[in-house]
């Protein structure tokens, strides 16, 4: 046995293919290289990074996906350094941001637990009077049973009264998951809300619980961070640091077929004829034969790290149980709109942006002021201010029919509204998401369960992704970290994140 840089020990993982190149993946393959493993990345893309994508409008450097990062927990941070990213990460250069309901821009409230108050005042300006006074009640009620589950929106509408979901829960949920609050498993998506209910009576007590640990940790520093020149240069950097040290990432090559022993399909290439991705002659039967193109290639273990339909054809022959189960996730589809105008002239309110709620009956549900936001994008050029909306909910399919001229215009419209703002943009780019954000629903949690149960039947195969503990990077990199372990013998950090979910931040408007 070997001992790796980072103390972890090896025990002969020999070749490990990681089926997608998104941040998990390439996390997985990362730490895989840690020990000791050869690693070979396929990925069907024609490009690595899954949702974190870099791009270019007006000539500015901008995130075309995600933006920003949460820096209280360590994994994405620390990955970041490691791929010669340190002395690029960035703090927001201003964490104020505003709500844009009931006719106006208000402020942001604070002393929340994702929209959840602790006290009525820290929503006033918000809510209606009538909503504030609703809050107030909370200390009266019977405890509300949650169960082994529950909505997010419904266990919050029992305690503090709908006005609290629809104004403020659900747009800050909706920034992280497109998805709906009254279907959003408080379990999986709040988890620190559902482990203060099992011993508080109130709500609004046991936020203030939540709150009162936080400031007993003392922890300084920004919540979030993003990477100059964007967080989509994240997954690069991580796959130039694999393939420095060895692993091979190959993009383009669908998997077609995942098999335990035996031939990949009727009619593969047998032992002796059949190529590794480097078309070298295959050594030794492995446990896992992947057809991914014309190649057949043999590993000792296989990461999956694809989202849940894709995982699900994979595992449809070895394992039925999990490929059923992922089969059922469901996924919401987005779109991003950029625009870049001209400076001179230009007034925006000061701020990172804005949220929407739905009940507002307004079509874009954020926006960001990227170059207020984030001082790496002004500094680029000055003359350019680049902003961006995001559109589209689970379920909402006729306002991403539109085409991109069609998104583009109801985002100006919108943005009219809210701000005033009524220039001709620059520029504009229309970046589509289709299936992109994991649905977390009531018993998320037990379904996540139950697909590791299955692949835990199958030696040699982990899963990782977004589907499982967490949508924010940080809970990708977390589950990654998580699958190599088991493969080198250590199921903890699975059954860690299986019982605890990492709990996704909204990262200021437009994230």
């Amino acid at each position: 046995m070997s001992t790796t840089g980072n103390g972890a020990t090896g025990r002969g993982l020999g070749h490990v293919v990681v089926i997608g190149a998104g941040v998990a993946g390439l996390a997985a393959a990362h730490r895989l290289l840690d020990r000791g493993a050869r690693v070979t990345v396929l990925e069907a893309g024609d490009r690595v990074g899954g949702k974190l994508l870099p791009g270019e409008i007006a000539g500015v450097r901008v995130d075309l996906g995600a933006e920003s990062m949460l820096a209280r927990r360590p994994e994405a941070v620390t990955l970041a350094r490691e791929a010669g990213l340190g002395d690029r990460l960035r703090p927001p250069a201003t964490a104020t941001a505003a709500i844009w309901t009931r006719g106006a821009l208000r402020p942001m409230p604070k002393g929340h637990v994702m929209g959840v108050p602790g006290t009525a005042a820290a929503l006033a300006g918000v809510l209606s009077d009538e909503g504030l006074a609703r809050i107030g009640r909370d200390a009266g009620l019977p405890r509300t049973e949650t169960g082994d589950d529950i909505a997010v929106g419904e266990y919050v509408a029992a305690r503090l009264g709908r006005e609290v979901v629809d104004r403020l829960v659900e747009p800050l949920l909706g920034g992280v998951y497109a998805g709906d609050a009254y279907r959003i498993s408080l379990r999986s998506a709040v988890p620190q809300l559902f482990q203060a209910a099992q011993t508080h009576d109130s709500l609004t007590e046991a936020v203030r619980a939540i709150q009162a640990r936080a400031a007993a940790a003392r922890q300084t520093g920004p919540v979030f961070l993003g990477i100059e020149g964007g967080v989509g240069s994240l997954p690069l950097a991580v796959a130039d640091s694999v393939r420095a040290r060895g692993g091979e990432i190959l993009t383009g090559t669908p998997v077609r077929e995942l098999r335990r022993g035996g031939p990949a399909r009727p009619g593969a290439a047998d032992e002796a004829q059949t190529r590794t991705a480097t078309g070298d002659a295959a050594v030794g039967h492995g446990v896992w034969r992947v057809l991914a193109g014309d190649r057949v290639l043999h590993a000792d273990a296989v990461v999956l790290a694809v989202p849940a339909r894709p995982a699900a054809d994979l595992l449809r022959v070895e394992s039925p149980g999990a490929a059923a189960e992922l089969a059922a996730v469901e996924y919401a589809s987005m779109a991003l709109v950029t625009l870049a105008y001209r400076r001179a002239g230009l007034r925006l309110p000061e701020g990172s942006g804005f949220l929407v709620p739905p009940v507002d009956g307004r079509t874009i549900k954020a926006s960001t002021f990227a170059s207020q936001k984030w001082g790496w994008v002004a500094e680029q050029d000055p003359d350019v201010v680049v902003l961006r909306t995001s559109v589209g909910r689970h379920g909402e399919t006729r306002v991403l029919g539109r085409d991109d001229a069609g998104l583009v215009e109801i985002s100006r419209h919108d943005l009219r509204e809210a701000t005033g703002l009524d220039a001709e943009p620059l520029e504009t780019r229309v970046t589509r998401w289709t299936d992109g954000l994991p649905q977390y629903p009531v018993g998320h949690h037990a379904r996540v369960a139950r697909i590791r149960g299955h692949v835990a039947r199958l030696p040699g195969l982990a899963v990782c992704g977004a589907q499982y503990d967490g949508v924010g990077i940080p809970a990708c990199i977390a589950s990654a970290y998580a699958a190599v372990d088991q493969l080198d013998g250590d199921p903890g950090g699975v059954a860690e994140l299986t019982a605890n979910p990492v709990q996704s931040l909204h990262g200021g408007a437009g994230e």
